[in-house]
């Protein structure tokens, strides 16, 4: 069985007041499909799928267990300090299983509703482990996780654009160092433009590595 993981960047984030005030957000969308070949060039047979997702629903969903990460986690195991949001129903539409998700208060939570405040856009990823013969996803498929959450290109530059302007990012149980925003600031300013995106992308990765 290998780990196989598939991102799908066409999300919709919803954002509610709460009782005490605050702001509650959501992500909600497309989380999986089947029988149509992804661009993974994988097929996941549309009974394989339901399947699982019953399994999935009733083992997870149903009882408030249902977690995703931040970023591409690199095993099929969900790691309780990296979690981010929690799935709250995955239904059959069609061919499409939509899903939706409650991010969370930890701190990979706030690390997400930063990058939705600053106007990155975010994708999702299922997580699970398979076999895979001439591009169809075996029987033996099980799920992980419906969605780790993911960013596509605009994340880092949304996350660069917050340091420069002072925002607070959350680090662990407090927030980025101050030494680390001076550094990341002073290779932001020295870099050359024609090299701009690559940097803004290693301070992203870099940020996320260290959490």
């Amino acid at each position: 069985m290998k780990l196989i993981t598939e991102t799908i960047e066409d999300i919709e984030v919803l954002t509610e007041a709460t009782a005490n005030g605050g702001k509650g957000y959501k992500i909600r969308g497309v989380f999986m499909q089947a029988d149509i070949k992804n661009r993974n060039g994988r097929v996941y047979p549309v009974d394989t799928l339901a399947k699982e997702v019953k399994r999935y629903t009733e083992a997870f969903i149903n009882k408030k267990r249902a977690f995703g990460e931040l970023g591409h986690p690199d095993g099929p195991t969900v790691n309780l300090e990296r979690v981010s949001h929690m799935i709250t129903s995955l239904r059959p539409e069609g061919k499409n299983f939509i899903g939706e998700a409650k991010v969370m208060d930890t701190p990979y939570g706030k690390i997400v509703k930063n990058l939705i405040d600053e106007g990155a856009q975010l994708g999702v990823s299922s997580r699970g482990m398979g076999s895979i013969s001439n591009g169809r996803v075996g029987k033996d498929f099980y799920l992980a996780t419906a969605a780790d959450i993911v960013a596509d290109p605009s994340a880092p530059d949304a996350f660069v654009e917050g340091i420069m302007e002072g925002k607070e990012w959350v680090w662990d149980n407090g927030v980025l160092k101050s030494i680390e925003v001076e550094r990341y600031k002073e290779e932001i300013e020295r870099t050359r433009r024609s090299e701009l995106a690559e940097v803004k992308s290693n301070i992203f990765k870099d940020f996320i590595r260290k959490l």
